[in-house]
């Protein structure tokens, strides 16, 4: 049986999964490179940009998906990546300072994720024709 598109249905199932997949590593990704960069430029706006990065990502991602896992996928991926990138080593170092663009990255990165994840849910439910 074919799908609306002309795929097979396995072909459509693999694509989506690779597109969830791809929108999880972008989610990393902005995490891995926020967790280094957060604290240039002058102080908490660095930060503030890159929690907004995350936060149009994840309503991108629901709105390219079509679904809410196109906007929980990268919100996921961005906070195993600072979450972990945030904890502390053996030796006592860590990347994410508790400083003020330190905080404004991790706490309101998480915000925006989970907001931008949320957003994408309830735009998409919107946009979703109702059923009877």
């Amino acid at each position: 049986m074919g799908t609306s598109q002309g795929l097979p249905r396995q072909g459509h199932r693999a694509l989506t999964a690779a597109g969830y997949l791809v929108l999880f590593l972008l989610g990393a990704v902005q995490g891995v490179i926020g967790s280094f960069q957060y604290g240039r430029g002058p102080a908490p706006l660095v930060a503030i940009l890159l929690d907004a990065a995350i936060f149009i990502t994840c309503v991108l991602g629901a709105w390219g998906m079509r679904s809410f896992g196109g906007g929980l996928a990268p919100a996921v991926g961005w906070i195993v990546a600072s979450f972990v990138l945030s904890m502390p080593v053996s030796n006592g170092s860590v990347l994410i300072t508790a400083t003020t663009p330190g905080e404004w990255y991790l706490y309101g990165g998480a915000l925006a994720a989970a907001v931008g994840a949320a957003a994408g849910f309830v735009l998409w439910a919107r946009a979703q024709p109702r059923r009877r």
